[in-house]
């Protein structure tokens, strides 16, 4: 049995939802985000004892299935950006479609609709938190972060950097207190200045 939880977006996540299915004498298949699969079909009871445990851990579990497609997309943006070694090679919309098993027009209408933003402004957003969090650890310069994080100059995520944060990178690296959002806080409706 498939369950889909909102807010399961890190590996902590991923281990809480193991301990609470384990406590409970569930056995799963797969515990990914934002999804979980497991063996046994759970009674109305053992259901709402879920939900009432994953809320606690401030996880929820979903019903809607229109709530589902957007947190899968949404997770699909985070672990392609957040969590993976690398993006993918192949274009977003392409990845994100096949991922997912749908049209990417029909993710792209959906998640407009439910979210009031674009899926391409929710991946700028997740790709600049991730480049503050590559500019805090000062590892790489910024030629290499553009390239990391495929964009095709330092002058094109300089400005995109600029129209989210306000800021250029360079301003955001010699702040003396930076600030990044955690990637379950991220403002998903925040709109990018043009």
């Amino acid at each position: 049995m498939k369950l889909y939880i909102k807010y399961m977006v890190s590996l902590r996540c991923k281990m809480l939802v193991k301990e609470e299915l384990k406590k409970m004498g569930l056995h799963f298949i797969i515990v990914e985000l934002g999804e979980i699969e497991i063996m046994e079909d759970i009674t109305f009871a053992e259901r709402e004892h879920l939900k009432k445990a994953l809320l606690n851990s401030g996880l929820e579990l979903m019903e809607d299935k229109k709530s589902v497609l957007i947190e899968r997309i949404k997770n699909t943006i985070i672990e392609m950006i957040h969590i993976s070694d690398e993006l993918p090679k192949v274009n977003y919309s392409e990845y994100i479609s096949k991922k997912l098993n749908y049209d990417y027009t029909y993710l792209a209408n959906i998640f407009s609709e439910m979210k009031g933003i674009t899926i391409q402004q929710f991946i700028i957003i997740h790709k600049i938190e991730k480049i503050k969090e590559l500019l805090m650890y000062q590892e790489f310069n910024l030629t290499e972060i553009s390239y990391m994080m495929q964009y095709s100059s330092v002058a094109h995520l300089s400005n995109q950097f600029k129209k989210v944060t306000g800021m250029t990178p360079s301003v955001f690296k010699n702040l003396k207190t930076k600030t990044r959002h955690q990637i379950e806080g991220i403002e998903d409706h925040r709109k990018i200045q043009h």
